[in-house]
């Protein structure tokens, strides 16, 4: 088995059901598995799967496990060289799987790539980004990010700086969608279940980059994301909001420490 695509889902059966006809449209060419992890949706989600894509590996959880974990599950029941982060709201193009694979294959160094994602409306999205500051989610977040000195420190962080044409190496790649090394899986670990929701696709790529194991983004693929910041919208009294604080809180108490640094 070459490629394992796993999708974390929760209360998204549109979308998921999107998602999975659109990988079976333009699927990998080396041999290949789905497996969805369902976080007891409980909106048909599973009765979907089950009756539409037989060929589809279904772990039903419990309860709502959240992204790391979610994802991890999918990892442990996973036989891919390759493992590939998916969310529900992404849309395969063309054989993007097949030029990811093959950029896997000819860089055996590398333990992470992440494709150009865009907009609906063809516009590139940021989703390969520098590491953040403390301050970088308070800056996203609040109307201080409209003062002039902030505004110039949140384009350095999106990589405002960068056109987006060429594949090249960067801090860290959006989880939206990811294609992961399985041996660097094993060298570094899953993804940190110590942190819920948010900033578990920073602390990879960070403890990737601190095992030199380089992190690319990759400029030839045609990949479309539905991206909803759904904390950046949320107000200071919802749920999304806090779960964001506090795993922000988490990663800087965990991973701010170490000193990551690459070429």
């Amino acid at each position: 088995m070459e490629i394992s695509i796993i999708i974390n889902n929760y209360k998204t059966r549109g979308l998921l059901k999107q998602c999975l006809k659109g990988i079976y449209l333009f699927p990998p060419s080396c041999p290949y598995e789905v497996i969805v992890v369902d976080n007891n949706s409980q909106d048909g989600s599973i009765e979907m799967v089950r009756e539409g894509f037989a060929r589809v590996k279904l772990i039903a959880a419990t309860e709502n496990l959240g992204h790391h974990k979610g994802n991890n599950l999918g990892i442990k029941n996973s036989r891919g060289k390759y493992v590939v982060i998916m969310n529900t709201d992404i849309a395969i193009l063309d054989d993007s799987f097949d030029r990811l694979y093959k950029f896997m294959e000819e860089h055996p160094e590398t333990a992470l790539v992440g494709p150009k994602l865009k907009n609906p409306d063809g516009s590139i999205q940021s989703s390969c980004l520098r590491f953040p500051s403390v301050i970088t989610p308070f800056y996203r977040r609040t109307f201080f990010g409209l003062l002039p000195g902030a505004k110039k420190k949140l384009a350095q962080y999106l990589m405002a700086d960068f056109s987006h044409s060429e594949t090249r190496t960067v801090d860290w790649i959006l989880g939206a969608f990811e294609m992961v090394r399985k041996s660097a899986i094993d060298k570094v670990g899953l993804m940190d279940e110590y942190l819920y929701l948010y900033f578990g696709d920073v602390a990879w790529c960070r403890e990737f980059w601190r095992h030199q194991m380089p992190v690319y983004y990759f400029a030839d693929a045609n990949i479309i994301h539905y991206h909803k910041r759904e904390s950046a919208g949320s107000g200071i009294w919802s749920k999304i909001f806090w779960i964001h604080t506090i795993d922000w809180i988490k990663y800087l108490l965990k991973y701010r420490k170490y000193d990551v640094t690459h070429s």
